[in-house]
């Protein structure tokens, strides 16, 4: 499945989410999505975004990481189902978004969290989505630069 379509299910999905199982659940599954875009543009991206890709794989795989893994299935994994990225940009710009969706629904939970361990696994989980969002920002930028440095 295109990545701008699995994008739109996880945006989706962590608007629709009830308490906090649910929305920590819809959050791994964010970052697990970022994690395999960054992944495949890592391998199969334009040659600038490389590097960058490598980190949005690494610091997204920290966000799974530092949350509790969801019983999910793997049929509804939705990084799982990622068989094509399509338009880069417009999945980068996206992809931006719901990681800025992600942090502020990690806000409030950390905000309700009734223990401390939730508090600071919301956190972390806060930090590996903004750090997230910082290298899909720098990816765009090098887009952005690649266009306008090629000749009309």
């Amino acid at each position: 499945m295109e990545a701008m379509r699995l994008i739109v299910m996880s945006r989706r999905a962590l608007a629709g989410s009830g308490g906090p199982p649910q929305i920590m659940a819809e959050v791994w599954q964010a970052q697990a999505l970022a994690q395999a875009i960054g992944s495949r543009l890592a391998v199969s991206g334009p040659p600038e975004l490389r590097g960058e890709a490598l980190g949005l794989t690494e610091l997204a795989g920290r966000g799974c990481g530092v949350l509790d893994r969801p019983d999910i299935d793997t049929e509804a994994m939705l990084a799982a189902r990622l068989t094509e990225l399509g338009d880069a940009r417009q999945a980068l710009t996206s992809l931006g978004s719901l990681l800025g969706e992600v942090s502020i629904a990690l806000v409030g939970l950390a905000s309700a969290a009734a223990d401390e361990g939730t508090y600071w696994q919301c956190m972390e989980a806060i930090d590996a989505a903004d750090e997230s969002r910082d290298r899909v920002r720098e990816m765009l930028r090098r887009l952005a630069d690649r266009d306008e440095a090629l000749p009309a």
